[in-house]
This record gives C-alpha cells, sequence and structure tokens, in this order.
C-alpha cells in the first residue's frame, strides 16, 4: 500500500497518531504540551537518542508518540531515517499520521530531514504481502510532515517519496518467488516502469541475443526452460547533459548453482540474485523524480541458472560479447558471466563511467557482513564519488583492492581466463579482477557487491524480511552529484 506524503507548516486538525520529537538534553521540552510527569520518559528509558520512542498519553483518540532525534546539532537525513523508521514501528495500526520534529531546525537542515523522515516512515511500513491469504492489517496510508519552511521542505518530502517507492518496487520485485519473477516478467515489469516514466527501453529476445554474441547469458540460459531477456534502459535529462553513466545489474532470476548445484539451504533465498538488476530499475523508477543533469544507461542480462539437460558443464569454454573467452569451472559462478557480456556491450558505447551492482560472491559477506558492500574500481576518483554518495545515501560500502598480482589467479590452460580463482581465498576479489577483464580500455568503472545487504532477515529500523532495495538510494545519490571522473 502506498502512504501519501504531505507537507505542511501546521499539524492537520485530526490525525490518528503523531509523532513529536525531543532532542537529547530537553526531555522536559514537551512538558506543557503533554502534561506528562516529572521524569515520566526518563522513567521508561527515553533519553532522546535517535530511533527512541516512547508512547504517551495524548488528547481524544490520538496516540502521541515521543520521538528521539539526537543531539541538537546532528541531525541530518540518515538520523531522520531512522527517526521515521521509529514513528511507523510505534503506530502500526494507524492510518493517518502527522510528524512535528524539525520546528527547531535551521533553514537548511529542515529539507533533508523531511526527505529522510519520508523514507523511514515508508520503508519501515513496508510489507511483502502478494501471496498471504490473511487479510493485511491497517497500514499508514497518509503522513503529514509539520515543518516550517516553504516550497524546499515540500520538494524534499515529494523526494523522498519517490524513492522510497523506488525502493519498495525494487523490495517486490527481489521478494516474487524465481518460479514467478522469471527473465520475461522482470522485462514486462520494466516496459511498464518505462512507460509510467517515459523512458526509452529495448528488449532482446533470445535471437537478439544471439546476435549480439552474449555467449556468457546463453551459457548460464542453457539449462533452463526459462528464455532469456537483455533489457537496455535509456534516461535522458532535460538541458545540458553532464556526461552518460552505464548501470548494470545482474539479473539472475533463480540460482540453483547449475550443475555444480548449490545446498538446499543455500537455494532458500536464492530468488534474490537478480538484486543488482533490480536495483537498477528501482534507480530508473524514482530517476524524474531526482532528475540528474546526467544520461543514464542501464544495461540488464536477465536469466535463471538451472540444471536442465544441456546445462554448461564445468570444462565448457564460452565466448563472451568482446571475444574474450572463459572456461567455466563452477557453474555457480554465473554471474560474472552474464555481467562480462553487460559490461562488454556496455562500454561498447563508450561512457564516461561504468557501475555494475550484483550479488556477486558469499566471500563479500565473509569479508564485510550483512550491512556493508563492498566496492572495487579501477579509477580512485570514481570509486572516492561512490563512497561520497554513500555517506550522503545511509548504504555503506567499503573499499577492496584489485591488485594485479592476483590476475594470474584467473589463468586457465584452454581459454583467456577461468571464472574462478585457482585458490579458495580472495573470492570477492578475483571476482572483480574476472569483470575487470570485460571493460573497455580507459573507462571509469566501480564493481558494486552486493551479495550481504541486498537481502536479509532484519526488521529493524527501515528496514524488513527480505529484499532490502539496497543500492537505489546509493546509486541515485551518485547520480544526481556526478562529476566525469578526471582520469
Amino acid at each position: 500500500m502506498t502512504i501519501r506524503f504531505t507537507h505542511a507548516r501546521s499539524r492537520p486538525r485530526r490525525v490518528d497518531a503523531l509523532g513529536l520529537g525531543l532532542h537529547s538534553g530537553e526531555l522536559d521540552a514537551l512538558d506543557d504540551e503533554l502534561t506528562l510527569g516529572a521524569g515520566f520518559l526518563e522513567a521508561r528509558g527515553f533519553t532522546g537518542a535517535v530511533g527512541q520512542s516512547v508512547v504517551v498519553p495524548g488528547p481524544d483518540a490520538t496516540t502521541v508518540v515521543v520521538l528521539g532525534l539526537g543531539p541538537a546539532d546532528e541531525l541530518d537525513v540518515n538520523e531522520a531515517r531512522r527517526v521515521g523508521a521509529a514513528f511507523a514501528r510505534a503506530v502500526p495500526r494507524s492510518a493517518t499520521g502527522a510528524l512535528d520534529v524539525s520546528g527547531a531546525l535551521d533553514d537548511e537542515a529542515r529539507p533533508g530531514v523531511a526527505h529522510g523522515l519520508v523514507e523511514g516512515v515508508a520503508l519501515a511500513s513496508y510489507r511483502y504481502r502478494a501471496h498471504k491469504s490473511e487479510p493485511a492489517p491497517s497500514d499508514l496510508t497518509k503522513v503529514t510532515v509539520v515543518s516550517t519552511g516553504g516550497r524546499k521542505v515540500a520538494d524534499a518530502v515529494a523526494r523522498g517519496a519517490a524513492i522510497a517507492e523506488a525502493v519498495c518496487f525494487t523490495r517486490d520485485l527481489v521478494n516474487e518467488p524465481g518460479g514467478s519473477m522469471t527473465p520475461l516478467e522482470v522485462a514486462k515489469a520494466a516496459r511498464a516502469m518505462s512507460r509510467r516514466e517515459k523512458l526509452s527501453i529495448s528488449v532482446m529476445d533470445e535471437a537478439g541475443i544471439r546476435r549480439e554474441r552474449l555467449g556468457g547469458l546463453l551459457g548460464v540460459n542453457r539449462g533452463s526452460e526459462q528464455p532469456p531477456r537483455f533489457v537496455t534502459i535509456t534516461y535522458t535529462p532535460e538541458g545540458r547533459s553532464k556526461g552518460t553513466v552505464a548501470l548494470v545489474g545482474k539479473g539472475i532470476t533463480f540460482d540453483s548453482g547449475g550443475l555444480s548445484i548449490k545446498t538446499g539451504e543455500g537455494m532458500m533465498t536464492m530468488k534474490s540474485d537478480m538484486a543488482g538488476a533490480a536495483a537498477v530499475l528501482g534507480v530508473f523508477h524514482a530517476i524524474r523524480a531526482v532528475a540528474p543533469s546526467v544520461e543514464v544507461v542501464g544495461y540488464l542480462p536477465l536469466t535463471d541458472n538451472m540444471t536442465g539437460p544441456d546445462a554448461t558443464r564445468p570444462g565448457d569454454v564460452l565466448r563472451i560479447h568482446n571475444g574474450k573467452t572463459v572456461e567455466v569451472l563452477n557453474t555457480d559462478a554465473e554471474g560474472r558471466l552474464v555481467l562480462a557480456d553487460a559490461l562488454s556491450l556496455a562500454s561498447d558505447t563508450k561512457p564516461d563511467a561504468i557501475v555494475d551492482i550484483a550479488t556477486l560472491t558469499g566471500a563479500q559477506m565473509v569479508a564485510l557482513g550483512r550491512s556493508i558492500a563492498g566496492v572495487m574500481a579501477n579509477d580512485d576518483g570514481w570509486r572516492s564519488q561512490i563512497e561520497a554518495a554513500s555517506e550522503r545515501s545511509g548504504e555503506k560500502v567499503w573499499p577492496l583492492p584489485l591488485p594485479a598480482e592476483y590476475r594470474k589467479e584467473l589463468d586457465s590452460k584452454v581459454a583467456d581466463l577461468r571464472n574462478i580463482g585457482a585458490g579458495r581465498f580472495a573470492g570477492a576479489i578475483t571476482a572483480g579482477l574476472f569483470l575487470q577483464e570485460f571493460v573497455g580500455e580507459g573507462i571509469p568503472w566501480a564493481h558494486l557487491d552486493i551479495a550481504g545487504p541486498s537481502f536479509g532477515d532484519t526488521d529493524a529500523a527501515e528496514l524488513t524480511p527480505g529484499g532490502t532495495g539496497f543500492g537505489v538510494r546509493l546509486l541515485l545519490e551518485l547520480l544526481d552529484s556526478f562529476e566525469t571522473p578526471a582520469s
């Protein structure tokens, strides 16, 4: 259910739930308004820390939630997201709400805080219920952000709502079972979204994929009864463009591991192996609302990875779009094969920069856990832009190296390279080195391995169990602040 967000300078006359913010160290600031007894909040462990919430007696039938804002000079978009999430979680049965937490902020801080509040409320309220037979509980349907300020705050509310809707759209794609979210269905969803957002889209069928010599995608698809698709989406900004950025998203709609089959437990969440492609689609879902001054082209190779009679065998050799050959020694390292085609195809157009985003390796989770993505890049300036966008968006990344001396791990005796490293270690890094082989010379490129943060069982702050939509906020922030890398 979509929540409608609005901005107002004063509180609505009647809402089901009202959120009131308190900075740490100001616990008596609401005494007159709420007529709370001395020490009421402290007795309930409330200190004003970000993310805290206490339900207190309110007028009429209104539920009043006191929300911690942290220190007065530290509330920003990321902290505000946690505040909005705390409000949503405190009022799960309320239909209408108002959030009045930013009146004491200065003019510069208000838009960012309003944006964060909206994202927090919407994302914490998200539930995937497409296959539930029981009636859904009541949800928030309308929330008013109460704040002084004019158009800038109203625009920030609208932007936050659009980005949150895009993240929820991404979550829906990831959470749908792999048996129904097939390559054809992802392409169908991409077409529908592109029509709504007035974007250019092309969808290659299997014949077109063969004409483009996308041997990696065709090789992974050999064991499947579902035909592959390759989706390309283009956004062109109004006015002068600062350049072109290619976004490449891994779209394995279900990953059994192929003939190098996964364990039963390892397969349980493999509907999420298209989370990279879903994140790219989420970016385009909100790109008109953000309106970056850069042309953006998305490349989405789509297939599942199954064990059919003609599935690619360990030892088979595939030829990628750029002509390089790959010895497939593990069919469960399939994502890099479809990304190799997509990176090569994107490189043909010579964009100013490329980012690929993929649930690529378990090694990323071993290194960085479930909350932080790994970022590898061939250009320091481009990686720095991604790290800065990560800080602003609240989606965390950590840099990993691409040491040239590890490239020999990918040497093959029968092809140009093998699809897995020769040793047991540095799996995330050797996967990045593999992808680098298919990026055109001189093109700044970065790889985001989101295996950990793209899916989980966390039900706290703005996260809910299942797909997280990780990468949508980060990539939109990156595009909005894009500068052509110097090198």
